[in-house]
Formats: structure tokens, sequence, C-alpha cells
């Protein structure tokens, strides 16, 4: 089913069906969506205002399933996502009378915290696995000391959730006794007062955070490990670009139809290399220029 979805790289070059309401081509744009993605969300559309001063852009939280929920119902001209629009999406849209339309709009490096004062020394996807599965439960089975592990999560409407259980627990579930958190801010609040949690989330959250380490993850047992974040601070783009950091993802916007008029203007300006600055300016990884 995702045939008929149009994916958009910095050349925004749009295909997709030519069925586009009246609130398609409006100044007032609303969207809704990922937690991740709210704050550039709500940056982009501050500069462009300021630049378009009779356009109006209301960016609101809640998930990335809320998001595209809100796409199919009606109630958002602009859906953002962490993850990619599922099948059972693209269906429910369609009897709806929508026809989503993908855009990736900035790259995210998910990294993964913990205290500041644990000493692990990098973590593989497979320990990851076992740790969120429930089949690590102390940080001596992965080179730290002797403490429990204290598991912190994402929400089930998350789609750092999503992405997390597909790429990581490759779709097991989530240990019982994981915390859920109603975002990443509160992800890094949790585990920086607790000595023995682990949490994840989009790395621009946990930078400057004394209180949290990022922890370098490896691919598997052979390979070195690789920290998104370079040692004077700034995320890694090169690690980013080429996957080579582990935990790396798209992030995405979605409209309900091809979009035209003010909605198209906004994309474009998005993808445009002053969009992809402010991308840059709040702390995410901008799409690599060709």
């Amino acid at each position: 089913m995702k045939k008929f979805i149009s994916s958009f790289l910095m050349a925004g070059v749009v295909v997709g069906l030519n069925l586009t309401p009246l609130a398609f081509a409006a100044k007032n744009i609303t969207v809704k969506g990922s937690d991740t993605i709210v704050i550039l969300g709500q940056r982009w559309a501050e500069v462009y205002m300021k630049q378009n001063p009779n356009a109006s852009i209301q960016v609101t939280g809640g998930g990335s399933g809320t998001g595209i929920a809100a796409l199919i119902n009606g109630t958002t001209d602009i859906a953002n996502s962490s993850r990619p629009i599922k099948d059972a999406e693209i269906g429910k849209a369609q009897q709806a009378g929508y026809y989503p339309t993908e855009f990736k709009v900035a790259m995210d490096s998910l990294a993964v915290v913990v205290n500041q004062a644990n000493p692990v020394p990098s973590l593989t996807v497979k320990q990851l696995m076992g740790i969120y599965t429930g089949r690590i439960n102390n940080w001596r089975e992965v080179g730290g000391s002797d403490q429990a592990i204290l598991r912190y999560c994402r929400e089930s409407n998350s789609g750092t959730y999503v992405f997390f259980k597909e790429h990581i627990l490759k779709n097991a579930d989530y240990a019982p006794d994981c915390q859920t958190m109603p975002g990443t801010s509160a992800v890094a609040n949790a585990v920086s007062k607790d000595a023995g949690g682990i949490g994840y989330g989009g790395a621009a959250y946990f930078i400057k955070q004394s209180q949290l380490r990022i922890v370098p993850v490896k691919k598997d047992d052979k390979s070195e490990p690789v920290n998104p974040v370079k040692p004077d601070g700034t995320l890694d783009y090169e690690a980013a670009w080429t996957f080579r950091y582990p935990i790396t993802r798209y992030l995405f916007i979605y409209t309900g139809f091809k979009p035209k008029g003010e909605i198209k203007n906004y994309i474009d300006w998005i993808l445009s290399p002053e969009g992809q600055k402010v991308v840059e300016e709040v702390g995410y990884v901008p799409l690599k220029s060709s």
C-alpha cells in the first residue's frame, strides 16, 4: 500500500493525486503530531510566519500516532511523525478520502542515555534489546556496576516508541516494568534522577543536560561503538547520513493530499536551505544536500 505514498527529499519533487480541498490552499495551517518534532515544528512556524505575516501556523504535539489520526480525521493539515506511516493507517486514510503524501524533512539520531554516574562504556543493539525486553536486568551484565536497571520508554502512541520497538526490539514486547513517559523531556528528567535508569529519545533533548550521559552504541560485538554526538557537543551529521550510528531515522511530515497554496509554500520552505538551517539550529540533523 505504500505505493500510494510519495517520498520527498531536498529536491521536493511532488507526486500525488490532484485532490485538494479548500483547507489545503488556506493560509491558516494546523500541524499536529510527533513530540520529537514539536520544538522543531514550532521553530519552523515562527521563522516562516515572520517572513510571511499573512500565514498562521499552529503546531501541537501529542505523538506521531495522534498526528496521523488527526490527518485521517481531517482535523489537521500536516501531521508530524518520527516514524513512517503504517499500511493500516494508509488504508484508513483512503477510506476517509485522503491520500497521504510523505515528506522526509530531517534526520534524527535516537540517543540512549543513562545517569551521569553510570560507568557503562557502550551498549550493543543486542544488549539494548535484552535490556528493554527484560532479559537483562542488572548493569553488571553489560559492563556496568552491580545495580538494577530501571527502564524508561515512551508511551505507545509515540513514533519514537514504535521506531525503537521495530528496530531495536525487533517487534518483541517491552518489559512489563518499563515505565512509560509522556515525552522525551520526561525521560530525560527521570533518568537524570535515577542512578540505575536508562532511556532513549532524540539526541537534541539530551546534549546539554549534564546529569545525563549519551551511551555509544555498537551494531554488534565486532563493531566500533558510535556516539551520535561529537566530543565538542555537536551532532555527528556524517554518522547519521551514513547510518553508521545504528539508531538513526528520518523525520517525516504528511499531508492528506498533494499540497497546494500556502501549505505547499511552507513545505517547500522547510525543504529549502533556509528551512534546513533551522533544523541545525534546533539540534537535529539536516537532510544531506545533493
